[in-house]
């Protein structure tokens, strides 16, 4: 009997001394503390810039014309949507982006696939595919505007030599090649990104299913389409999700490479919005343009998650 009254006693303590426990915890600011200077510092190099665009939008705002700066209204935004440069930097965003995430993923999981074999000097070509990705956007340009320099570009020489052309092509200034050649130069940079981030998601796929299939026979394409492809999705949905919003916001090698011309073919949305802040120094239109693409890429993302299911475990 009081054994059990004892044991009770104890039991009833113990309940006490564990709901204690987790109200302290519940009031356990020190976790708070220790991140607030990152919150500060996200919120002073993030948000407070996010606001002053945002600001601006809704503002004539150009330096180099102060008495013409004030409230603006939906000025900037009506004059956005009625301007014919607004739709066909949209037009050329969308096939500089939808060309570029394709190309990549497909070729990038093409070249981690052949770098996650055995096979002798493989870790010397994983460093060297990284390269590409490390250059910048402008040392990149450079290398392409020699190789498609059309007096003594390799590319035409290479053409010429094989019979495929008679005369220089001036890839960077014809109307029909401009926009190819700056996909083709971004899709070398681009490559490394996909096939790095996939081969190190394939690193950490485990070998029993593999050798499994191994044993049931299957061939190397089964094994890709049924095994390495479904496990790969997470990876693949958040590669291309982030690769679309550089793209979209790429400027640095197209402004290098073409300034966006000839006569706006690779005028993309992000450099139409750059050549307003640089070249006429219109800040509150090139802001309204900023938030155009900001909603444009949030739109396109969350439609982009919701189709593809990311972070949904499989039934």
């Amino acid at each position: 009997m009081w054994l059990n009254r004892d044991m009770k006693l104890s039991a009833y303590m113990n309940k006490k001394k564990g709901e204690e426990i987790v109200k302290k915890e519940k009031f356990n600011f020190a976790p708070y503390i220790l991140i607030l200077p990152a919150c500060l510092l996200m919120g002073l190099i993030m948000i407070y810039p996010l606001g002053k665009v945002f600001y601006l939008s809704f503002q004539h705002y150009n330096p180099t014309k102060p008495f013409t700066n004030g409230f603006a209204g939906l000025d900037n935004f009506i004059t956005i949507f009625t301007k014919k440069e607004f739709y066909n930097a949209l037009g050329v965003s969308a096939k500089f982006v939808a060309c570029e995430v394709v190309l990549q993923l497909i070729f990038g999981m093409i070249v981690a696939l052949i770098l996650n074999q055995k096979f002798k000097g493989r870790g010397f070509f994983r460093a060297l595919t990284f390269i590409p990705w490390a250059l910048s956007g402008v040392l990149t340009a450079v290398l392409w505007s020699i190789m498609f320099n059309q007096h003594f570009g390799v590319l035409n020489d290479l053409l010429a030599k094989l019979g495929i052309i008679k005369e220089p092509i001036a890839w960077l200034a014809n109307t029909k090649f401009v926009l190819g050649s700056v996909i083709v130069a971004e899709l070398w940079r681009g490559i490394p990104f996909f096939a790095i981030s996939l081969l190190a998601a394939m690193q950490g796929l485990p070998d029993d299913i593999y050798e499994a299939a191994r044993v049931d026979g299957s061939t190397k394409f089964q094994t890709f389409r049924f095994i390495t492809l479904p496990m790969l999705k997470n990876t693949i949905v958040l590669t291309t999700l982030l690769r679309t919003i550089w793209e979209f916001n790429s400027v640095d090698l197209i402004y290098s490479l073409t300034g966006g011309g000839p006569v706006g073919k690779t005028t993309t949305l992000s450099m139409l919005i750059a050549n307003q802040a640089i070249k006429t120094s219109n800040y509150g239109y090139g802001s309204a343009l900023s938030v155009v693409s900001f909603a444009i890429l949030a739109v396109i993302a969350v439609i982009y998650m919701k189709l593809s299911g990311f972070g949904k475990e499989e039934a």
